[in-house]
């Protein structure tokens, strides 16, 4: 497996550390540094090359926006994830024209970082695995079209996140048994009520199957299969 080496920019001591467990979670990643300003992170970026950045825009000693550009003008070879309190419209914009691959805004969960953080290693692995890429492959892992419908963001309710799903479902896709939600939920490093309020959704959008298993005693555990074409 890859070793995603990541570096945290923040400036709060507390959430510098809760991002570090947040993301250390997760067993392809790995910290490697962590630091609370412009010029001391610059200097961790030339000297522990990491391949993502966990950046912050607000910084005691600079700014995340201005390091964003300078790694750019540098032609640094490092991706970037947002994780700030930041949310104006400008800012946000400003760095998805600099290459950040994601953007986070205080306060969040761990199902929400680990979403991001998912995603990137997906589309690494996809990119270091093929010399070519074709939409349809590039595609599936922002709007995958096993989805179907699902992919519009406005239409799924409150508490679903799309990128949850996509990791859900590509997870069901790659098994060959069906599985508990105890199981998946295992597999995926979320807790089990998050699996199963996912898997229920599935269920009810058509995309999911669910069988009975039946024990000697106690009520029959649930075991969850994609529904295949």
């Amino acid at each position: 497996m890859e070793m995603i080496k990541v570096l945290i920019v923040e400036d709060d001591p507390m959430v510098a550390s809760i991002n570090r467990q947040f993301t250390e979670k997760l067993p392809s990643f790995r910290v490697v540094g962590t630091c609370c300003s412009e010029p001391e992170a610059l200097e961790k970026i030339k000297e522990l090359k990491p391949d993502l950045v966990l950046l912050d825009i607000f910084l005691p000693n600079g700014n995340g926006l201005s390091l964003l550009k300078q790694i750019r003008q540098d032609g640094i070879s490092l991706d970037v994830i947002l994780v700030t309190a930041a949310k104006d419209t400008a800012t946000i914009q400003e760095t998805l024209r600099y290459g950040a691959v994601d953007y986070l805004i205080k306060p969040f969960d761990f199902e929400r970082l680990q979403q991001a953080l998912t995603n990137y290693s997906n589309l690494r692995q996809l990119i270091k695995e093929h010399a070519d890429i074709s939409q349809d492959e590039l595609d599936y892992w922002h709007f995958p079209s096993e989805l179907g419908n699902l992919n519009t963001l406005s239409s799924l309710p409150k508490g679903v996140h799309f990128l949850t799903l996509q990791q859900i479902l590509k997870y069901l896709d790659d098994q060959h048994t069906a599985l508990s939600c105890q199981q998946i939920a295992d597999g995926l490093s979320l807790s089990k009520i998050t699996a199963w309020r996912y898997l229920e959704y599935f269920v009810d959008k058509g995309k999911v199957e669910v069988s009975l298993e039946y024990g000697s005693i106690g009520r029959p555990t649930k075991h969850y299969r994609i529904v295949r074409n």
